[in-house]
């Protein structure tokens, strides 16, 4: 017993009981801020040569693991990752151009220059940037609604009875047009932000959020590749319900299924489905994984030419790819107008899911990634390449995976994978020109797997956090229903309003002390804490601002069971009727007045001095001093409620506004005028530094009553009101086992 005492850590503390009145005079002294402003904003645009290096360095941080760089350990494995992401991302940047609505080839481009700029600009080791399924259903939206079909279709020659026919490279151009200006405008949007330090945005698009909307993109994406899947020729929606509208025009011609391009994709997903789950069960037995996308494209494109699908079973293939880069030219800006609003939107939910790629391996191999170079390489990547004919870009969750999982350690290894598809680009595109669109949509539906595998969120998130399971639920539904631009707007509202809603239904409590300890706990949660007699501590979890301030006073009367308004009544009623015996000249007879409070249900008796005597004796109530409390005009009146001090707990507070002070102030003031003292306790200086800027000390309210723990001011309480039981431990004593 001896040795376990010995071994126990104790702490002890033993001290005077303070006030922030005596901590300021005394105990702390705030160090002098000797520099003026201009100063410290000469200081902050100094130049120096270190300064400089510092920010080339931050602005390329390929500078600072280039030239140490060890080729023999991490060469070969960058050039195995390049080669396998290169493998995946060429389909990818094939299929998911066409859900940007835009020709095939410019999927390409997407995979090829952004993929070059990051690695010069890019803080991540693993992600690999290029066309993701999300991003581009977001501008395939975008550009559908600025350049529908309906703008395209030529009228009939010479007045014939022929219907309109459809202008398919005037549209396809107009689109490109469109899709560039808005990565244009992305690009801008994020680079400003990096600069401005705005890395944190990313916080308000919480996880649950992030997995409803991509899970809802996911089902927008199934969707539109449906018409692909099946063979059918239905127009693109786009806005509100622009899912329901296209599940309806593909069943509404699902009778002239092309036969033909539906069993060729079904083939297609039932082996990509296969290929994924050998890869996922034996990932630590394969040296890289089964690459069935590029099989896919491989075979369909060879099953497509040798049978000649698209003329004999009119199967839709991808056409046309030129070979060679564009030249770089200037975006439209004449449409910049209509496209601001959902430039922010893809710029936004862009770098977020960049940035939580990102988080996810920085972690897990051990080095940071700063997330404002993050916003303006991703910027960089998006603004730059839009001049060579490229649609927004972020990472790809499947193709990092592939880098990493293939044993990727720099980006050397996207380096090479853009390689790869200029490789195509330039010298053999022409060979993926038959194969089948019903292919590329069976890419992206297997793709959307993981997705779809959030699901299982809302079950976990039921037993978990219930209000994440609403934010996840809303950013689901909303998304699916009405978009995805106006979807994740509501989704962020609502996230914002359940933020609100936290600090507006805080949990309150009274506490109590625990014997031998220097803990306040919840007397209704733990029979161990104990109340003092006489003092209410009221604990409330939250700042005290604008939204909430009411109700922590309502909370406040409502757990201590002391309602100034209430007792001013009674106080009246006790004041009338011993004004009207004083009059009829009945001093000398023994009174007993009941003052009942019909809301709270509690019944205050005033007592005559021999009853008082009479409870002192039994020790029931403190002298005569602590239970008059005053005389107007010779009338003695006495305490109404048996709690003399109530000490408001702000240890959770970080801040308050001037509504929340003014409500303070007010409700101190109601207490102080039926005799009840209201304190301080547990306030962190810069909670104190908001209260002296709002001159919340002025008047009767001072820093004595301001202490810097819940024990401080129990014991203050309790020694300015000696007639009730004492606290045993006169100065703070902690014994921590």
């Amino acid at each position: 017993m001896e040795e376990e005492a010995e071994s126990t850590l104790m702490y002890r503390v033993e001290r005077p009981v303070y006030d922030e009145a005596f901590i300021r005079s005394t105990v702390l002294k705030r160090r002098e801020n000797s520099t003026t402003f201009r100063q410290r904003l000469a200081k902050h645009f100094r130049c120096s040569s270190k300064r400089a290096k510092a920010a080339v360095f931050s602005f390329l941080p390929i500078l600072t693991w280039l030239p140490s760089y060890p080729v023999k350990e991490f060469l070969f494995s960058d050039v195995v990752s390049g080669l396998s992401t290169g493998v995946v991302q060429l389909p990818q940047g094939l299929a998911y151009a066409m859900l940007a609505a835009v020709p095939p080839v410019y999927g390409l481009y997407s995979s090829f220059y952004p993929v070059l700029l990051y690695t010069f600009f890019g803080t991540s080791r693993h992600i690999s940037v290029g066309t993701f399924a999300v991003i581009s259903l977001m501008i395939g939206g975008v550009v559908v609604r600025e350049a529908p079909d309906s703008m395209f279709f030529l009228p009939p020659v010479n007045g014939s009875n022929m219907s309109a026919v459809l202008d398919v490279e005037a549209r396809d151009a107009r689109r490109v047009q469109v899709a560039v200006v808005l990565t244009t405008l992305v690009g801008i949007i994020q680079f400003v932000f990096g600069l401005l330090r705005f890395g944190f945005v990313a916080i308000y698009l919480t996880e649950p959020l992030v997995r409803g909307f991509t899970t809802a993109a996911a089902v927008h994406v199934v969707v539109s590749q449906l018409k692909y899947l099946l063979g059918v020729k239905t127009p693109r929606f786009s806005g509100p319900f622009s899912a329901l509208f296209s599940i309806q025009a593909v069943f509404s011609d699902i009778t002239s299924t092309n036969v033909s391009t539906l069993i060729l994709g079904l083939v297609c997903i039932v082996f990509l489905y296969v290929i994924k789950d050998l890869n996922e069960r034996f990932k630590k037995k394969l040296p890289i994984p089964i690459p069935g996308e590029i099989i896919v494209v491989i075979v369909s494109t060879g099953v497509s030419y040798g049978m000649s699908l698209s003329h004999v079973y009119s199967v839709d293939v991808v056409g046309k790819i030129p070979s060679g880069l564009l030249a770089p030219t200037a975006p439209d800006f004449s449409l910049l107008p209509n496209l601001v609003t959902d430039s922010f939107a893809v710029a936004i939910v862009g770098f977020s899911m960049g940035m939580s790629l990102a988080k996810i391996f920085a972690l897990k191999h051990g080095y940071k990634v700063d997330g404002n170079q993050e916003l303006i390489a991703l910027g960089l990547c998006n603004f730059i390449s839009s001049f060579f004919q490229t649609f927004a870009i972020t990472c790809s969750m499947s193709r990092s995976l592939v880098q990493e999982s293939t044993g990727g350690k720099t980006q050397i290894a996207g380096l090479l994978s853009s390689l790869m598809v200029l490789l195509v680009v330039v010298a053999i595109g022409f060979v993926f020109q038959p194969l089948p669109q019903t292919a590329l949509a069976a890419i992206i539906m297997v793709n959307l797997l993981g997705m779809f595998k959030q699901i299982r969120d809302i079950p976990a998130l039921w037993r978990t956090s219930r209000i994440e399971l609403a934010i996840w639920l809303v950013a689901f539904v909303a998304s699916v229903l009405l978009g995805l631009d106006y979807g994740l707007l509501v989704a962020l509202a609502f996230a914002i309003l359940t933020v609100i809603y936290r600090t507006q239904s805080p949990k309150s409590a009274v506490l109590g002390h625990v014997p031998g300890t220097g803990l306040y706990c919840d007397v209704e949660e733990y029979e161990e804490a104990v109340e003092y007699e006489g003092i209410k501590i009221f604990h409330s979890n939250s700042s005290i601002y604008f939204a909430n301030s009411d109700l922590y006073v309502n909370a406040l009367k409502e757990k201590t069971g002391v309602d100034p308004e209430a007792l001013q009544a009674a106080r009246k009623a006790q004041r009338k009727q011993k004004q009207k015996q004083k009059e009829k000249g009945d001093h000398n007879s023994s009174l007993k007045t009941s003052c009942t409070d019909k809301e709270q249900g509690v019944t205050h008796e005033v007592l005559s001095y021999n009853h008082v005597s009479e409870e002192q004796s039994n020790g029931q109530l403190g002298d005569g001093d602590s239970e008059t409390l005053s005389e107007e005009d010779g009338v003695f009146l006495y305490r109404l409620s048996d709690v003399h001090s109530i000490i408001l707990d702000w240890t959770p507070g970080s801040f308050i506004d001037s509504v929340g002070a003014k409500a303070i102030k007010q409700v101190i003031l109601e207490y102080a005028a039926v005799d009840v003292q209201v304190v301080i306790a547990g306030c962190s200086r810069n909670l104190l530094s908001d209260l002296d800027s709002l001159q919340f000390f002025s008047g009767v309210m001072t820093p004595e009553m301001v202490f810097p723990t819940v024990h401080d001011a129990a014991l203050s309480c309790q020694r300015s009101h000696p007639g009730f039981a004492p606290i045993k431990a006169k100065t703070p004593q902690i014994h921590v086992e």
